[in-house]
């Protein structure tokens, strides 16, 4: 039984799959939540959260493997500052500012960035199916959050909350082609943990701030629930299948499935808003999956 369960490997795509599911529930939390809960103290608190769950699964492993980890201190650094420093504070504060619409458009340029850094850096062609998939899932992403209609989507102008979007794009970006350079023979838990903790300390100074300006956490039943869902799925159950998946296959395919979260808000905000769906949720859903298909369907071989 044991072997079993250490031969078991989870499919890379089922867990980037669940990564947007995760996330897209964090974007309609945030969102409904954003009254009680100011950016910078919601992604701090989630950190902390995260970290608590990790620290059982990362300390067994500090010892042995703590030279490897201090050898490698440049990499966690600057992973730790922008995959958990940077992203999640930049877009809880870009959602302050902007529509829930324009900060989804805006988030689905995250593969685009991805490929084009993966590019820069690590001299990745995309192939064909990478490309066409990519394409028409950004095509759906589009319909999705333009709600069908032209008028929409040139309507929708960049303000302060869209530049914060961008930026948590980018730093995304960087943090998803930066972990070709993670170090190896590291537990992935360790390896987490030592990112939370250079995050942390990026957003200590953020938060005291946010602080000094009065803002401050509503603390209820309703906002509890919000910080330990950020901290528990979003965060560490989150980053754990993220980092396993992009790990597995890439990050130009791993940073496509990013194209699955305004699917996936869709239906949660129908079941939790009673939100019914439209004509362009279910033709945007149909090109997005198509879009992932066909980049990770595997070749046909004689």
């Amino acid at each position: 039984m044991i072997e079993r369960v250490k031969r078991f490997r989870p499919n890379p795509y089922l867990l980037l799959v669940l990564t947007s599911l995760f996330w897209a529930g964090n974007m309609v939390m945030s969102r409904g939540l954003r009254a009680d809960l100011p950016p910078v103290g919601l992604a701090f608190w989630r950190w902390v959260v995260a970290l608590m769950c990790v620290l059982p699964f990362a300390l067994p492993h500090l010892k042995g493997q703590w030279p490897v980890l201090r050898a490698a201190w440049r990499p966690v650094i600057f992973l730790g500052i922008f995959g958990v420093g940077c992203y999640n504070t930049f877009s809880y504060v870009a959602v302050q500012y902007t529509t829930a619409t324009s900060a989804t458009l805006l988030n689905s340029f995250v593969p685009v960035a991805t490929s084009v850094l993966a590019f820069l850096s690590l001299r990745r062609r995309l192939s064909r199916p990478e490309a066409i998939g990519g394409l028409v899932s950004l095509v759906g992403v589009v319909m999705l959050i333009s709600h069908g209609s032209l008028d929409v989507l040139l309507g929708l102008g960049l303000n302060v909350g869209d530049v914060w979007m961008l930026v948590a794009v980018l730093a995304w970006s960087i943090y998803t082609v930066g972990l070709h350079w993670r170090p190896q023979g590291v537990h992935p838990m360790l390896l987490l943990a030592a990112f939370i903790v250079v995050g942390l300390g990026v957003m200590a100074p953020m938060y005291v701030w946010e602080l000094s300006t009065g803002a401050s956490i509503n603390v209820h039943a309703g906002s509890l629930a919000g910080i330990l869902y950020a901290g528990v799925v979003a965060a560490f159950l989150g980053f754990v299948c993220f980092n396993a998946g992009v790990a597995a296959v890439g990050p130009a395919v791993g940073s496509l499935f990013i194209h699955l979260q305004p699917i996936f808000a869709s239906v949660l905000s129908a079941v939790l808003l009673a939100e019914q769906p439209q004509w362009y949720h279910y033709a945007g859903m149909v090109l997005v999956l198509g879009g992932i298909f066909v980049t990770t369907r595997r070749p046909s071989t004689a």
